[in-house]
C-alpha cells in the first residue's frame, strides 16, 4: 500500500481487520476516479497538520499522511499500520477513546480539541488534538485525529493535563445553570450520560440546591452525597469551589468527587452493628436511650401518653434447652416480626438482649383502658406459633409504665417497667401488669425467696405430704398424690404456690424435682416392705419435662431404689400435649417404655382434645376441681370428660370433691376415684401409713 492512501474499511476481510494482522484495505475512492488520487495524497501530505485515523475497536491506525508519521516516528505508514496501540494504553485513555466513540455514534458532527501526550517509541511528544468521528464502510466508527505540537510546553501545565486524564479523582465544571462544561475521564465514566446536568446527578435533587447556597454564601461547599452513577446510586464525597471558565469568562463550579462508597457502608455498617440487634434488626440497648429520650420529648410537646411495655417470653429458656439455639434464635425473630407490625409508625421496638423486648407506645390521652395495647399483644400471641415446623404455644409477660404518671426519666420508667414485669412473669393469671409503689417490696421479697430457696436446696428443708385418692365407691384408699412442702427454719411449713412460681422462674424446680422424684421412690420401697404398698403420683412441670437429663434421670432412678416403674405416676399439665414441649411425644413415649403411668392433671383447664389425647401414651386423667361445681347443674361438662376417658381407656380421678353429695354423683357416673378434703386433705408421710395400716386392719376383720 502507498503511504498516502486512505485504507478502504468495506473492502476489509473481518480476519484482516484483528489485531496482530497485516492491513491490507484497498484505495478509497473518494471520487470514483475524477479526481487525481495521487494529487489528494501529495495535499495531505503538504499539510502542516498530522492526519491520521485511529481503529479504537482494535486500537491500530489505519492511515496517516507525512506529518502524522513525522508525529509518530514512523519510517512506513506500513510500519505505523503494524504498531499495536493497546499493548502499553493505559486504562485511563482507553476510557476516554469510547466515550468519544458513544459521543460521536451519537453525534457524528461532534468535535473535541484537548492535550494529549504521545510516547512514540518512548519519547513523549505533546499535541493540540482535535479528535472527530469518522464512520468506516463496516459500520464502525473510528476516530480521525488532528494534531498540532502544542505551543506551550511548561512541565506543570502538561502534567496538570496526564493528571486529569489519568486520575480516579471525578474533576467537573458546571455552568451556573448547572450544564456540565468539562468531565475527566473519571467524571465523564461515572455518569449515566454526558447531557446530566449537576442536579440530575443527585439522588436527592434538595442536596444539591443545598450545596450551591452554601457555595454562594461560603465560596467552597463539601458533602458525602447519594449520586446516580452508570453502575447506580453511589455515594460520593464532593467539594465544589466557585470559580470562572477558563474560555468564557463566566462564573462557573469547579466539582471534583471521590467514590467513597465502601467507606460510607462500612461506616453505616458500623454504626448499625452498634445501634442494632443483629438477629432481629431492632434497636438495641446502646441506641435506645436517645431514641427514647426524643420520642419522650416527642410526646410531651404534642400532648401524647408514652407507655413504656417491657414483654418477656414465658420458658423461653426451655426452648434454647430442649429445642437448640436455632430454635431459640428462631423463635426470638418471629417475635420481633410480630411485634413490628402491632406498633404504631413512631412507636418504638428494641430487643433489649435474651428474651427481652421493650416497646415505646405513643397515643392519644384516654382513648383506651390503660392496658388495652398490652392485652392486645397478649391477644396476637394466643394462637400456636409455628416453630421450626412444629407448632408452639409462645406465652408473654408484659410489664409497663406510662410517662411521665409512672416515672419522669427514662431510667426511671425503666425500673418501674421492669418490676411490673417481674410481677406479670411471677402471676398464673394476670400476664400484662401496670407499676405500682407496692412492687418493690414485692420484688424484694422474691428476690430474698430466691436465696433461701437456694440455701433450702442446699439444706434439704423440703418435705413430702401426700393426699390420697380414695375409691368413690368404698372409700378406700388406692393411692395418693406426694405434694411438697417447704419446712422454713423461721416461717414454718410453706406449702408449694408460695415458692414453686419463683423455683420454676429460676430454674431451681429442676433441683427440687429431682429431690421429689428420689424420695417418692424411697417412700413407695418403704411402703411396700411394710405390706402397704399403693401407686403414688408426683407432679412433673414442662420445664422440667424440657431438661434434657429428666428422661436420663428417670432411667437411673429404678436402678437406684428398686422401685416398681408401674407404681409410679408422673402428673404433667395439658400444656405438654398442646405443644409448649418439643418432642413430648417422644419423651413420654420413653418414659412409658421405662414402665412410668402418665397422668394429666387439671384435665380441661387446657383446652384439650381427644385429637391430642388419642396421639399421647395416657393412663389416666384428673378432672380439674372448677368442675366439681358443674355437677350442681347436672354435670353435663363432667360427663363429656368420663366418655372421653372411657374411649381412650385412661381412669379418672375427680380433684376436690369436698361434699358427699359431689361423690355419691360420680359413683352414679363411673367415676370410681376421688380426691380432695372430703376424705383428707394432704397428710405427713406417717399419717398416711398410719392411714393404710388402719384401713389394712379393717379389712382384715
Amino acid at each position: 500500500m502507498r503511504r498516502n492512501q486512505l485504507p478502504d474499511a468495506r473492502n476489509r476481510r473481518d480476519d484482516d481487520r484483528k489485531p496482530g494482522c497485516e492491513e491490507t484495505a484497498r484505495p478509497f475512492k473518494i471520487a470514483d476516479g475524477k479526481v487525481d488520487h495521487d494529487l489528494i495524497a501529495t495535499i495531505y501530505d503538504r499539510q502542516d497538520t498530522g492526519l491520521w485515523i485511529f481503529d479504537i475497536d482494535y486500537k491500530r491506525v489505519l492511515w496517516a499522511n507525512r506529518k502524522a508519521l513525522e508525529i509518530t516516528d514512523s519510517e512506513t505508514l506500513e510500519e505505523l499500520q503494524s504498531r499495536d496501540m493497546g499493548a502499553d494504553m493505559s486504562h485511563s485513555v482507553e476510557q476516554r477513546l469510547r466515550q468519544y466513540q458513544t459521543d460521536f455514534g451519537q453525534n457524528e458532527d461532534a468535535s473535541f480539541k484537548e492535550i494529549w501526550t504521545l510516547y512514540p517509541k518512548g519519547k513523549a511528544r505533546v499535541l493540540q488534538l482535535v479528535m472527530s468521528g469518522i464512520r468506516l464502510l463496516d459500520g464502525r466508527m473510528a476516530l480521525l485525529c488532528e494534531g498540532r505540537d502544542h505551543q506551550e510546553q511548561e512541565p506543570d501545565t502538561l502534567r496538570s493535563v496526564e493528571a486529569l486524564m489519568h486520575t480516579t479523582v471525578m474533576i467537573s465544571l458546571f455552568s451556573r445553570d448547572g450544564k456540565a462544561l468539562y468531565r475527566n475521564t473519571a467524571s465523564r465514566g461515572a455518569r449515566v450520560s454526558k447531557e446530566t446536568n449537576f442536579e440530575e446527578q443527585f439522588v436527592n435533587p434538595v442536596e444539591a440546591r443545598e450545596l450551591l447556597r452554601q457555595v454562594e454564601d461560603e465560596r467552597t461547599s463539601r458533602r458525602v452525597a447519594n449520586i446516580l452513577t452508570k453502575d447506580g446510586a453511589r455515594w460520593h464525597e464532593l467539594t465544589i469551589r466557585a470559580c470562572n471558565d477558563a474560555v468564557t469568562g463566566q462564573p462557573a463550579y469547579l466539582v471534583s468527587e471521590i467514590d467513597v462508597t465502601e467507606l460510607h457502608e462500612t461506616k453505616e455498617r458500623a454504626q448499625y452493628l452498634a445501634s442494632h440487634d443483629t438477629l432481629t434488626g431492632l434497636s438495641n440497648r446502646t441506641y435506645l436511650k436517645e431514641r427514647l429520650s426524643q420520642v419522650m420529648q416527642n410526646a410531651l410537646e404534642k400532648d401524647l401518653t408514652a407507655t413504656l411495655y417491657l414483654v418477656d417470653l414465658d420458658d423461653f429458656k426451655m426452648v434454647n434447652d430442649s429445642m437448640g439455639h436455632a430454635a431459640g434464635d428462631a423463635l426470638l425473630q418471629l417475635v420481633a416480626t410480630k411485634l413490628m407490625k402491632l406498633v404504631g409508625p413512631d412507636d418504638i421496638v428494641a430487643r433489649l438482649g435474651g428474651d427481652e423486648f421493650l416497646i415505646c407506645h405513643l397515643e392519644k390521652p384516654n382513648n383506651h383502658y390503660a392496658d388495652w395495647f398490652g392485652r392486645a399483644l397478649l391477644t396476637a400471641f394466643e394462637r400456636h406459633q409455628i416453630i421450626e415446623g412444629k407448632p408452639r404455644h409462645v406465652g408473654l409477660s408484659i410489664g409497663y409504665a406510662h410517662y411521665p404518671d409512672d416515672g419522669a426519666n427514662i431510667d426511671q420508667l425503666m425500673r418501674h417497667a421492669d418490676l411490673a414485669l417481674y410481677q406479670a412473669k411471677t402471676s398464673p393469671k394476670k400476664k400484662c401488669v401496670r407499676f405500682r409503689e407496692s412492687m418493690r417490696r414485692l420484688r424484694d421479697e422474691h428476690l430474698a425467696l430466691k436465696k433461701e430457696l437456694e440455701r433450702a436446696i442446699r439444706g434439704k428443708q423440703f418435705v413430702l405430704h401426700y393426699q390420697p385418692i380414695t375409691c368413690t365407691r368404698s372409700d378406700r384408699v388406692v393411692s395418693a398424690e406426694a405434694l411438697i412442702r417447704w419446712e422454713h427454719p423461721e416461717k414454718g411449713l410453706i406449702g408449694p404456690n408460695e415458692f414453686i412460681p419463683i423455683a420454676e422462674e429460676t430454674g431451681l424446680i429442676n433441683d427440687i424435682g429431682d429431690w421429689v422424684c428420689r424420695d417418692v421412690a424411697r417412700m413407695q420401697t418403704r411402703l411396700k416392705k411394710q405390706g402397704l404398698s399403693i401407686p403414688l403420683s408426683l407432679n412433673v412441670s414442662p420445664r422440667q419435662l424440657s431438661d434434657a437429663l429428666f428422661v436420663s434421670r428417670m432411667q437411673v432412678l429404678p436402678l437406684e431404689t428398686a422401685i416398681d416403674t408401674s407404681m409410679i405416676s408422673l402428673e404433667l399439665t395439658e400444656s405438654v400435649l398442646l405443644g409448649d414441649i418439643p418432642d413430648a411425644f417422644e419423651t413420654l413415649s420413653t418414659l412409658k417404655k421405662i414402665g412410668y403411668q402418665i397422668v394429666i392433671d387439671d384435665f380441661g383447664t387446657g383446652y384439650s382434645n381427644l385429637a391430642y389425647l388419642h396421639n399421647y401414651p395416657i393412663d389416666g386423667i384428673k378432672i380439674d376441681r372448677m368442675f366439681m361445681e358443674d355437677i350442681a347443674s347436672g354435670g353435663a361438662i363432667v360427663k363429656l370428660i368420663l366418655s372421653l376417658a372411657n374411649a381412650l381407656g385412661a381412669e379418672v380421678v375427680a380433684e376436690g370433691v369436698e361434699t358427699v353429695e359431689q361423690r355419691m354423683w360420680l359413683n352414679r357416673n363411673d367415676c370410681n376415684r376421688y380426691q380432695g378434703f372430703l376424705y383428707s386433705r394432704p397428710v405427713p408421710e406417717d399419717r398416711l401409713v398410719s392411714m393404710l395400716q388402719t384401713q389394712m386392719e379393717i379389712a382384715a376383720m
